[in-house]
């Protein structure tokens, strides 16, 4: 048994870490549920206020506008029944009749539209990477190439990599299991079972020892071939140069004027990611059913347009203008890139958001970088340097406050971040009417679009450039602890103030911003 204690040793140091942030839950657990719309001084949680707005502002009063929100993303899970009712009408358009009624150029959009598939239904589930394709066209003379390179050769180092640990896990569970099984008879299926094993054996200790550190964290067989399955898609999809998905679509990516492409279908193959953000921002509120959304006088525009993998500046810039063209007054973008090929589509877009009054919020990315030095994109940086108005940059925090309060994963950047938001075990909705619990600026970002649409909803006259300032001058300001740990995927412990890490220096506040629209509204 030497030979295998020494390998159950090995196994144990393999780090944990490097495991997805989203797992699906089977009950809301309090300590968790809606966590974000606490605040410090009532819940000692660092949340964002928005039970105290609704308890000690909003109450008495009504809404002076139903607020349209546009989530850009994977697609939506429209009938979830704790969103159902808060979702977008095409108050001009037929369903199922194939007529585009109301001319916009899209057909039966009566929920938004879908960016990634066809006229006959087919859709698009998992893209290359944009270091990929650009790495296909083998032009060495692309200004992208050398650092699609660089990118394409370390996340393929990576996977692989991780390909190693997670098989390593998966035989180290069985061995554990099947040396608990021998010694004690026990069949081992949950950290429950391991409550029975009792005996001072070597390996059956340290196979209980390990099995127990993996179950308290949600690991388990079923969930490592979850993530071999989601760690095998870079391989199969994301970095293989022979995949070629967009021959579903049949369209030139890189042509903004070809635009006859997409369905109507809004859910697609994989709506999870969207749904969590829609849930955010307008799952229905006291219904004694799930979660609360941040306001419930808004509705949600669904667009398609972000597949497993990286999305298409093409199908993002015209995300973008059906939004505006369609009536959105706010536009969330949880996404993001490291290469932008055709960023002048998205400029243009953006701009044209910018000229209509519509604001865009948005993901700053999960990467633990400083994005001032290395660019996250979409950007608000245009390409001739002027920066967009209208576009509000969230990072994630966490839920104490302590030297943990920017989560370790978020992108940060004292020029191109504006403030950060709650993005951390925030529960919200998933589909088939289920729930999970995530972890990212993806959920950040919904959690400000949210607030932003709160507000705007009370005080309609509100520009973008208004609101953005609102929430960025009316944030909670860390100043205790005086510095806290530096975000960053490397694990390293450098520390830094608070009011470094973005624009405010603070973390979105809807109690605090609703007080400063209402005094500016009445000047």
């Amino acid at each position: 048994m030497k030979k295998l204690s020494n390998f159950l040793l090995f196994i144990f140091l393999i780090p944990i870490s490097i495991f997805g942030q989203t797992a699906s839950v089977s009950e809301l657990d309090q300590n968790f549920l809606n966590w974000h719309s606490k605040d410090l001084q009532t819940d000692a949680k660092v949340g964002t206020g928005i039970n105290k707005a609704y308890s000690d502002f909003l109450k008495g009063k009504k809404a002076k506008k139903t607020v349209v929100v546009a989530v850009i993303d994977s697609g939506v899970d429209i009938e979830h029944k704790d969103i159902k009712k808060n979702i977008w009408v095409n108050p001009k358009e037929i369903a199922d009749n194939n007529i585009d009624d109301d001319n916009n150029g899209y057909i039966d959009d009566v929920h938004g539209w879908n960016f990634l598939g066809n006229s006959a239904g087919e859709n698009i589930s998992s893209e290359n990477m944009e270091c990929t394709r650009i790495l296909k066209l083998k032009n060495v003379k692309d200004p992208n190439y050398k650092k699609a390179k660089l990118i394409y050769d370390r996340e393929l180092e990576k996977a692989k990599k991780e390909s190693d640990q997670v098989n390593k896990y998966i035989e180290v569970i069985s061995n554990c299991k099947l040396i608990i099984k021998n010694y004690t008879g026990v069949e081992v299926s949950s950290i429950d079972d391991l409550a029975k094993v009792n005996t001072p054996q070597k390996d059956v200790a340290l196979a209980k020892e390990y099995l127990t550190q993996l179950y308290s964290v949600g690991l388990n067989e079923n969930s490592l071939k979850e993530y071999k399955e989601h760690n095998d898609s870079y391989l199969k999809y994301y970095l293989n140069l022979d995949f070629n998905p967009r021959a579903i679509v049949g369209d030139n990516p890189t042509d903004l004027n070809d635009k006859n492409y997409g369905n109507s279908n809004v859910y697609g193959p994989f709506a999870n990611h969207g749904t969590s953000v829609a849930g955010v921002i307008a799952a229905i509120r006291d219904n004694n059913e799930g979660i609360n959304g941040v306001t419930n006088d808004v509705k949600i525009m669904v667009l398609r347009a972000v597949p497993n993998g990286d999305e298409r500046d093409k199908d993002i810039a015209l995300a973008i203008m059906y939004a505006v063209d369609n009536g959105a007054d706010i536009i969330n973008m949880s996404f993001g890139k490291a290469i932008s090929p055709q960023k002048e589509f998205i400029d243009k877009a953006i701009k044209y958001a910018e000229e209509k009054n519509v604001l865009i919020v948005q993901a700053a990315g999960n990467d633990g970088k400083n994005i001032d030095v290395n660019a996250n994109f979409p950007s608000k940086i245009y390409n001739d340097k002027t920066v967009a108005s209208n576009l509000l940059l969230v990072g994630a925090s966490s839920p104490q406050l302590d030297e943990n309060i920017a989560a370790s994963f978020s992108n940060y950047g004292a020029q191109v971040v504006d403030l950060f938001a709650p993005g951390v075990n925030i529960i919200s909705l998933d589909t088939n009417n289920t729930y999970s619990m995530s972890d990212g600026t993806s959920v950040a970002s919904p959690v400000a679009a949210g607030i932003a649409a709160l507000i705007l909803s009370y005080y309609p006259d509100l520009k973008p450039n208004q609101l953005i300032s609102l929430l960025k001058e009316n944030s909670y300001k860390v100043t205790q602890p005086k510095k806290v740990l530096t975000p960053n995927e490397t694990g390293k412990k450098s520390k830094i103030k608070f009011s470094k890490l973005s624009k405010s220096g603070g973390i979105i506040n809807a109690y605090n911003a609703l007080l400063a629209a209402e005094k500016l509204n009445k000047n």
